[in-house]
């Protein structure tokens, strides 16, 4: 409900929604939109210095979002998540909107030490001040307009009525930007970006898969449920969230995707979308970034008194099946197939050799680097011997001894890879 605006047949928006009919399809962002909105309200006659648009959104390291007009210029700001409810908020007119769902006003005749947000525009020669909750259909998160303008006097009632209207006006565009935003969001922190665009590009039907070739890349903490035993819960989560944040730096940085985290591993992947040598270069980049990622969080743990992670590291080359499976309800966007069978197999077999590394002989080979053979091992579920390589020289595990021979007898052969790529994908997509 309008509190400020009366029925006035010559407000100043007057017409007003009209325009943004007509205008707001053109604007791919709020931010635009908000640029034009301000450009034709003070092309209207109100006195304008400085409009806000604030909103909560869901993302696990940003609360919040202020889009900010002053003197026809735009600025965007993302609030921390971890300072959403500090003293910025706890002192400013957003807390009292949001407590009590309605305009707050106040004049900048005087200081304001209560609210050092509305002392700042006052030092800049602000002279009123007034902000509204938007009308949004979903009451759960926060959302405001506010208005400040610089002529003397500040404010008249029928300039009020007209914000408040403006505000209104604006505010369903503004919920569709928000709930679009908060729908990407959602699926890049579930499911990763990649995925994520798919599944808001309507690919959601149960069993509509298409084969891709990737590198995989899968890990898992050495004796995590020993390290987990006696441990708080709080401490186990946190434990997890270090782990996982030493290898989802290392995968995004390259262009990789965590699909999912199963106990204390993820499955990656990093999609053939040119190269076979290219996706296995930023995978393996990833990985040995993800190790050094590991050994300072461990120099950390090791300064703290605490015990050190070890981690075991599968990386091959293959297609995979990639898309929904599920139930008819719920639906898991993964990747499936023998070559994520195999990384997993890899990632299990460094804990025989105590090497925090593997790669299959497919892989080793498209990645293009100098890796050590460890010989050939019967890997589980084959009925066969396969090479595998580590990296040169061999990273040591926290927990490591002298890997043993394969089966050929030769611990380390150095194995310089070759640039052909001819039919390699097409040769390991069966493992």
């Amino acid at each position: 409900m309008l509190i400020m605006a009366p029925d006035i047949p010559q407000a100043r928006t007057a017409g007003l929604g009209h325009w943004l009919a007509r205008q707001a399809p053109a604007h791919g962002h709020l931010d635009a939109l908000l640029q034009s909105f301000c450009r034709e309200m003070t092309g209207r006659g109100l006195p304008l210095w400085r409009v806000t648009i604030g909103f909560e959104i869901l993302h696990p390291e940003t609360s919040g979002k202020m889009i900010t007009w002053i003197d026809g210029v735009v600025t965007v700001r993302r609030n921390d998540r971890a300072n959403s409810l500090g003293q910025d908020y706890r002192k400013s007119p957003v807390k009292i909107v949001d407590e009590t769902d309605r305009p707050f006003r106040r004049r900048l005749d005087r200081p304001s030490p209560d609210l050092p947000m509305l002392e700042e525009l006052r030092t800049d020669g602000a002279t009123d001040y007034v902000i509204f909750p938007l009308p949004f259909l979903d009451k759960r998160r926060t959302a405001f307009m506010s208005f400040a303008t610089r002529s003397p006097g500040g404010f008249g009632p029928s300039e009020l009525a007209d914000m408040e209207m403006a505000a209104a006006l604006i505010s369903p565009y503004a919920e569709r930007s928000v709930l679009r935003r908060i729908a990407i969001d959602l699926l890049e922190t579930y499911v990763g970006r990649r995925s994520g665009k798919r599944i808001y590009a309507g690919h959601i039907e149960r069993g509509k898969i298409e084969t891709i070739g990737a590198a995989i890349f899968m890990a898992d903490i050495r004796g995590f449920t020993t390290l987990s035993e006696g441990e708080t819960q709080e401490n186990v989560i946190t434990v997890l969230d270090d782990w996982f944040e030493c290898l989802a730096d290392a995968t995004e940085a390259e262009g990789g995707e965590i699909l999912k985290f199963m106990g204390d591993g993820p499955l990656a992947i990093f999609p053939v979308d040119g190269s076979v040598d290219e996706a296995c270069q930023r995978a393996y980049r990833a990985a040995s970034a993800a190790l050094e990622n590991l050994a300072g969080l461990n120099a950390r743990r090791s300064a703290e008194g605490k015990l050190k992670l070890a981690g075991g590291f599968g990386l091959h080359l293959g297609d995979v099946a990639y898309g929904n499976v599920g139930g008819r309800r719920r639906l898991d966007f993964t990747v499936i197939g023998p070559a994520v069978n195999f990384a997993s197999r890899l990632e299990r077999l460094t804990r025989e050799l105590d090497v925090p590394l593997l790669m299959s002989e497919a892989f080793a080979l498209a990645a293009g680097q100098a890796h050590a053979s460890l010989g050939h091992h019967r890997i589980r579920g084959l009925d066969r011997t396969e090479q595998v390589f580590a990296l040169v020289p061999t990273l040591p595990s926290p927990l490591a001894r002298e890997p043993e021979a394969g089966v050929n007898g030769d611990l380390a052969e150095l194995f310089d890879a070759q640039p052909e790529e001819s039919g390699r994908l097409a040769a390991t997509s069966a493992r």
